[in-house]
């Protein structure tokens, strides 16, 4: 199978080299072109002048890219260009609604298309270890296999189109409690005046851990947040979560609080930091040094 990967971000770039690990990959795409030659001429892949070129010549097509915006325009970009049975792999973080949609429309082509957001950071994309959350057709699903086993370790077919997203949506609003518990715990544990990186080492063995702790919590002792997930996005990944509730007619509490903390950093100028800046908002709960 040739497939082409579009969205060489934090995440996409790691994926893409994992394909080509793979001996998967034959070209890319990226909105900032540099970032596409600079792949192209590391790995000997081709660097595409644009998404229909990419697809016209590929098998399969995995997209990575930031916001539902960006996926539909992407399919509208490659429908004219794909060949019947082409699979197209979406693991944007992005609207049940949005996946149904661009699902419809590269059917229309004769493409299948799955939607498949992934959790488990950087470090996740970098080891080819992600959590990988399918929505679509089973056929398809299976088509997919090779593909997404090169990226991910966990790959699970949550239903028709949208179910990855869905599913999605879930993880994200368990992590919008964990960063707020996390956050908080750490900076009572340094008002408390304790040896930090000692309490992560033992912690992160307790009932109370999880990935995020273990791979965050030393971002807030060293007070340094470099990008990992970024504050605006998981924003806007709560967003989604929100809007999507709402059509439940629910309101969701750990969502709301979140979305609150996530506006006052990014007013604060923090909004392309790591989520595990919201340790900057807990911190300043205790008074002192």
């Amino acid at each position: 199978m040739r497939a082409g990967f579009i969205g060489l971000g934090a995440m996409g770039a790691h994926m893409a080299r994992n394909l080509h690990k793979a001996e998967l990959l034959v070209s890319v795409w990226n909105r900032t072109a540099a970032t596409a030659q600079a792949f192209a001429r590391e790995t000997g892949v081709r660097a595409a002048g644009s998404p229909a070129e990419l697809a016209a010549g590929v098998d399969a097509i995995v997209l990575c890219v930031s916001a539902d915006d960006d996926v539909l325009a992407i399919v509208r970009q490659i429908a004219p260009a794909v060949r019947a049975g082409t699979l197209v792999i979406d693991c944007s973080t992005v609207s049940a609604t949005t996946a149904r949609e661009a699902a419809a429309a590269l059917a229309a082509c004769g493409a299948a298309f799955l939607d498949c957001p992934v959790s488990g950071g950087v470090e996740g994309a970098r080891d080819a270890t992600l959590a990988v959350m399918c929505g679509g057709e089973p056929a398809a699903f299976e088509r997919a296999l090779p593909l997404l086993r090169a990226m991910g370790r966990t790959v699970t077919h949550f239903g028709a189109s949208g179910a990855g997203q869905a599913a999605k949506a879930t993880n994200q609003i368990m992590c919008a409690g964990i960063i707020r518990a996390v956050a908080e715990a750490m900076a009572f544990a340094r008002a408390q005046q304790l040896p930090l990186d000692a309490l992560v080492e033992t912690l992160g063995k307790g009932a109370g851990s999880s990935w995020y702790f273990i791979n965050r919590a030393p971002n807030m002792i060293r007070g340094s947040f470099p990008a990992g997930f970024r504050v605006r996005l998981h924003a806007k990944d709560l967003g989604i979560c929100r809007a999507m509730a709402a059509e439940k007619g629910a309101t969701l509490p750990v969502v709301e609080s979140m979305l609150a903390e996530y506006a006052q950093l990014i007013e604060q100028g923090h909004g392309d930091e790591d989520i595990s800046a919201d340790y900057r908002l807990k911190a300043a709960l205790f008074p002192g040094p």
